[in-house]
């Protein structure tokens, strides 16, 4: 999504890539195993969303993601933290069901996800990234966890949190072209 707001798809490619898959040549651009990772042409590697979506910042003069006032910027950062911790949570909770068969899951273990994301999801419904004038990572971090809840389900969040529901519906209405991004079932493992 990054790459494409800021005008950069063209000079990268996109490359699916498996986190269950031990032959996936993912582990080694991320010894972690994790997505996504930023190949640079020039060979270093970079790795965690946060830090890749600066780096992009970054290299597009006059257009960010962030703000320049250092509280604005901690508070935006701290939200960009907190959705990535949704998608967290809940890719925990896939793995979960995917990784461990129905008697040794931990209802506790998923619990303690839920939470998470149900907590993080109250602090966003009452204080959501802003739409205008211009795009946020944070606006960018939770559209992608929502998507992903969407996407993967573990968590059935949309009867609990229709401010969100309509937040994520205005995002998608102003960014037809992000929506448009979003993954299918039939689209990795994560």
């Amino acid at each position: 999504m990054v790459l494409h707001l800021l005008g950069l798809a063209d000079r990268y490619d996109l490359v699916m890539a498996s986190t269950v898959d031990e032959a996936d040549t993912l582990r080694d651009q991320n010894p972690l195993g994790k997505i996504p990772c930023l190949i640079l042409p020039d060979g270093p590697i970079l790795f965690d969303s946060r830090t890749i979506v600066e780096y992009l910042c970054d290299q597009v003069s006059g257009q960010t993601l962030f703000p320049t006032e250092p509280l604005e910027l901690a508070l935006m950062r701290t939200d960009v933290v907190l959705a990535d911790g949704v998608a967290d949570a809940a890719l925990l909770m896939v793995y979960e069901g995917r990784f461990r068969g129905p008697e040794q899951r931990s209802d506790i273990w998923l619990a303690h996800q839920r939470g998470k994301i149900l907590r993080a999801l109250n602090h966003f419904a009452t204080n959501p990234p802003v739409l205008d004038p211009h795009l946020s990572a944070a606006a960018v971090s939770l559209s992608c966890a929502l998507g992903y809840l969407d996407w993967r389900n573990p968590v059935d969040w949309r009867p609990e949190f229709p401010t969100l529901v309509a937040w994520l519906d205005t995002f998608e209405a102003r960014h037809p072209d992000l929506a448009a991004m979003r993954p299918t079932a039939s689209q990795g493992a994560a």
